[in-house]
C-alpha cells in the first residue's frame, strides 16, 4: 500500500480509507447565511466584472465594515462565486525567463517615483495617449496627462513633474531628492527634461536598455513588448476601465480618465498592498505610525 501511495502521490491513509469503504462523498457547499451575502456579491461583480474573488472580497468587507457587519472570509466568497458561475476564467501563460536588474519597491513613500505611458483607441478611431507618475511604495497615481491624436512630448512630461511635486508637498521643490525611474523614451531622456527634473528635486533614473522588467512598478517583462513596455497599472487601466466602458470618441474619453484614476487610487484593491487600495494603505500606515 505504501508503494502504491507513493507512486500515485497520495496519502496512504486515504488509500486505506477508500479500500475499506470508509470515505464519504463530498456534499455541495451550502450555508444558510449565504443568502444575505449573495446579493451584495452579485452587485459588486456586476459593477466590477474584471475583479476576481479576492478583490471582490476586499470590496465586500469594506462595505460590511461601514455597515457594522462582520467581514466575510475570502474562501467563502470564492465558494459562493463558484457555485453561481461568477468566477473569472483562468488564463495560463508561460512567464518569460528574464532577469530582474534591480529592486524597485521601496519601504516608504516619496523615495522613488516611476513614470510610464499608455495608449488605447476609441470606437471612432481616435487614439488616446497619456503618461503618469506613480509612487513606487503605495502605487498611487500622483499626476497624469492625456492627449488625443498626438504623442506625449517632453513638455508633457515636464508639466506633470511639478504637478506631482505640488500635490505631494504643496511646494515647488521636493524636500529631499526623489528618484524618478523611467524607460529610455525620448520624452524622458531629453536634456531639458533631465535638467528640469533635477531643478525641482527629482533624480532621473533609467532602466537598462532592452530590460523593461527592471522597473517592477511601471514595466512588465514580456519580450514581445520591448518596444512599448507597459506597467501593471496600464494593464489594470485597460482591463478594469477601458475594456468595460463605452469609448465613443476622444472628447468623451478624456472626460472619463480623471475619474478612472480617482477610482483606482480610492477603491482598487492591490495585491501588493494586502488587498487594499493605495489610499487605504497610506491611511493604515499613518494610523500605525
Amino acid at each position: 500500500m505504501k508503494v502504491v501511495a507513493q507512486t500515485l502521490g497520495v496519502s496512504r491513509s486515504n488509500l486505506i480509507a477508500q479500500a475499506g469503504g470508509q470515505t464519504r462523498a463530498r456534499r455541495r457547499y451550502r450555508k444558510a447565511q449565504d443568502g444575505e451575502v449573495l446579493p451584495l456579491i452579485t452587485r459588486l461583480v456586476a459593477a466590477r466584472p474584471t475583479y476576481g474573488y479576492r478583490r471582490i472580497t476586499a470590496l465586500l468587507n469594506r462595505q460590511m465594515r461601514v455597515e457594522g457587519l462582520v467581514p466575510v472570509n475570502h474562501k467563502r466568497v470564492y465558494r459562493i462565486m463558484r457555485s453561481h458561475n461568477m468566477l473569472l476564467s483562468r488564463k495560463y501563460s508561460k512567464r518569460p525567463d528574464l532577469p530582474h536588474d534591480g529592486r524597485v519597491i521601496v519601504m516608504c513613500s516619496n523615495l522613488r517615483w516611476c513614470s510610464d505611458g499608455f495608449e488605447f483607441t476609441c470606437w471612432n478611431g481616435d487614439t488616446i495617449r497619456g503618461a503618469f507618475i506613480i509612487d513606487a511604495h503605495a502605487r498611487g497615481i500622483i499626476a497624469w496627462t492625456a492627449v488625443a491624436t498626438a504623442g506625449i512630448s517632453g513638455s508633457d512630461i515636464r508639466d506633470i513633474m511639478p504637478e506631482a511635486v505640488g500635490r505631494r508637498f504643496r511646494a515647488y521643490r521636493t524636500p529631499t531628492v526623489i528618484g524618478m525611474l523611467t524607460d529610455n523614451g525620448s520624452p524622458y531622456v531629453a536634456r531639458e527634461t533631465q535638467i528640469f527634473a533635477r531643478q525641482i528635486g527629482l533624480k532621473p533614473c533609467f532602466t537598462p536598455v532592452r530590460s523593461p522588467q527592471s522597473n517592477g512598478i511601471s514595466f512588465t517583462g514580456s519580450l514581445e513588448r520591448m518596444a512599448f513596455a507597459r506597467s501593471p497599472f496600464v494593464k489594470t487601466l485597460k482591463r478594469d476601465y477601458v475594456q468595460i466602458t463605452p469609448l465613443p470618441d476622444a472628447q468623451t474619453v478624456l472626460g472619463l480618465i480623471g475619474s478612472w484614476f480617482e477610482d483606482y487610487s480610492e477603491n482598487h484593491p492591490h495585491s501588493g498592498l494586502k488587498i487594499r487600495s493605495p489610499r487605504e494603505f497610506i491611511a493604515a500606515q499613518t494610523a500605525t505610525a
